[in-house]
């Protein structure tokens, strides 16, 4: 039946016309949005996991940048550290030297002297974000001799939970301002023989002669600052040990970051090669769609000829 109130041709042109341009449109966004799930319209649950993952991967980002701030802190302690041990080491040399007869141990004190106050700088000035791990106050209120920095962001299910790594820096200190206790170059002893109280730091020989009391108490002196020196090698060794641990922390989360950021783009990333395929297409169905609707619509005008 031919009826000029209802063209039954052109509503279905007009149908299929509708739904290519709509097609036409989602595959325009997703190449520039490069997204296959842009909004939760688009896919709710992909969208709902793709945003809680990106929320974790920024949660991640930060915990990248504590590593780096921990790795700095160890970094500062450690390079203070090792260039202290060389300090300690011109001491010991120094000391060993003062041991033969005849020198003059004033003269040795000198330098030990110099060098003690260097000591004390250098200790003094391993401070990173107002932190200092060789220089501290055990007696005061905030101080703690662990040290924690968060490494890890974890998400099971609804519950998160924050991993941290401690390091524990007490071993590490160099002096100690607390009257009851007291880091590696301030630990007092006591020589056998004159009863004097000395440490690393304040150790004073240009008062020794060559008697053989005072020679015994040198190396006692002497021996106390070896041991120093194997203290610090120990403490070294385990802000290294730390530092490479850390080290291995942060490249771990880089790499499960960029995990993550797969694991999102297999979610919602359109694929170019499928988008710019179908876009061709779409444009010929739209392109057909309207001469078919063209072609429909004229369908009324040839009613009139029967009236003719």
């Amino acid at each position: 039946m031919s009826s000029i109130m209802t063209n039954t041709s052109a509503m279905t042109a007009l149908q299929s016309l509708n739904s290519t341009n709509k097609s036409l449109d989602q595959t325009q966004a997703r190449i520039s949005t490069g997204l296959r799930v842009a909004t939760a319209s688009d896919n709710a649950a992909y969208w709902s996991i793709a945003t809680t993952m990106r929320s974790d991967n920024s949660a991640l980002s930060t915990v990248q940048d504590a590593l780096g701030l921990g790795a700095a802190q160890i970094d500062v302690a450690y390079t203070a550290t090792d260039k202290a041990i060389k300090v300690v080491d011109e001491i010991k040399s120094k000391l060993v030297a003062s041991r033969q007869p005849g020198v003059d141990r004033t003269k040795v004190q000198s330098e030990i002297t110099q060098l003690q106050s260097q000591l004390i700088g250098m200790a003094a000035s391993a401070s990173f974000s107002g932190e200092n791990w060789l220089s501290v106050d055990s007696s005061a209120a905030s101080y703690s001799s662990t040290k924690t920095m968060v490494a890890s962001f974890t998400r099971s299910g609804a519950t998160v939970s924050i991993g941290t790594i401690s390091i524990n820096v007490d071993s590490s200190k160099l002096f100690d301002a607390s009257a009851t206790a007291a880091g590696i170059l301030d630990t007092e002893s006591t020589t056998t023989n004159g009863n004097v109280d000395y440490s690393v730091s304040t150790l004073n020989i240009s008062t020794l002669t060559d008697s053989a009391d005072d020679l015994e108490d040198l190396e006692q002196i002497i021996g106390t600052v070896d041991g120093a020196l194997k203290s610090m090698a120990t403490s070294a060794s385990d802000l290294g040990a730390a530092k490479k641990r850390i080290g291995l922390q942060q490249d771990f989360v880089s790499n499960l970051m960029d995990a993550i950021d797969r694991g999102v783009g297999q979610l919602v990333d359109a694929d170019m090669n499928e988008e710019s395929t179908r876009l061709a297409a779409l444009q010929v169905q739209q392109q057909l769609g309207i001469q078919a609707l063209s072609i429909a619509n004229q369908n009324s005008q040839n009613i009139l000829s029967l009236f003719r």
